[in-house]
């Protein structure tokens, strides 16, 4: 599978930004109920980010990007961080740079549910604060070692990193947590990628900073097997799920959201070829 390159990336965004400013341009032309008005467009509420609908969707497709709800301590319900307009947009794209016949929905399952086995890949994010269950610990392990693959997103510094290797080392005390090498494969399933960037939250970039925290270093790091398979990957000190949500968005730099589109491609392509 050869890429389609920068270009044709930001040919997409461009296309989801037009998308996005003329929801903008509806919205500042008096569109919707006078309390909408006055408060302004919220692009979240048009795709019932605080309603969503967690079934399994009833089109068969060849990739669903599934999201993982996950139990966690006073931060609850961070597993939604960013759903389903991340998922939604990125998918988008997904499905307009690579042949996948890929679900444009989202698709959001409960560690300890037993379809979780239908879907080969797994997404998480906002993991600093996670808190399994013993019967989420049963499910995430059984999901990885029958050959599933899982995407860690979206956690800073080293207080929710300690908190994170915690609760991973409940789920596998057998293998260590490694940093991956630049010539690890999934780093060139589809786009070649020499180094990790810092991926920032619109917020934060409007403030003048990539990072949060602790978190200045960006780390890609990695669980496998004893047979070298790799089961985990985990992007700490970084967010690529806000570079996908705010994709259309003409003053979020395109490097960023290149970066995280092109590094989500190559974990979807590893992921269902290995």
């Amino acid at each position: 599978m050869r890429p389609l390159g920068i270009g044709r990336i930001a040919l997409v965004v461009v296309m989801l930004a037009g998308v996005g400013l003329a929801a903008l341009r509806v919205g500042a032309a008096g569109g919707g109920s006078p309390q909408r008005r006055q408060r302004g467009f919220n692009a979240r509420e048009l795709i019932d980010q605080r309603n969503p609908a967690l079934k399994t969707p009833a089109s068969r497709h060849e990739f669903y990007f599934t999201r993982a709800i996950y139990n966690s301590g006073w931060r609850g319900g961070a597993w939604a961080t960013d759903y389903p307009k991340a998922d939604r947009q990125f998918m988008t794209v997904v499905n307009r740079l690579i042949h996948i016949d890929a679900s444009d929905r989202e698709n959001a399952i409960r560690l300890d549910d037993p379809r979780l086995r239908k879907y080969p890949f797994l997404y998480a994010l906002e993991v600093g604060d996670i808190a399994l269950t013993p019967l989420e610990i049963e499910g995430l392990r059984d999901y990885l070692m029958a050959g599933g693959f899982l995407v860690i997103d979206d956690f800073w510094g080293s207080w929710e990193w300690s908190n994170f290797e915690a609760q991973m080392r409940r789920v596998f005390p057998e293998y260590p947590i490694v940093e991956m090498s630049p010539n690890h494969p999934i780093f060139n399933a589809v786009y070649r990628l020499d180094e990790i960037l810092q991926v920032p939250s619109i917020n934060n970039y409007w403030n003048g900073r990539t990072w949060e925290q602790d978190g200045y270093v960006p780390h890609a790091r990695g669980i496998f097997d004893e047979k070298g398979r790799l089961m985990v990957v985990i992007n700490w000190n970084t967010d690529l799920g806000d570079a996908w949500e705010w994709a259309e968005r003409p003053e979020y730099p395109l490097k960023f959201s290149t970066f995280a589109v092109e590094m989500g491609i190559n974990f979807i392509v590893y992921a269902m070829s290995h």
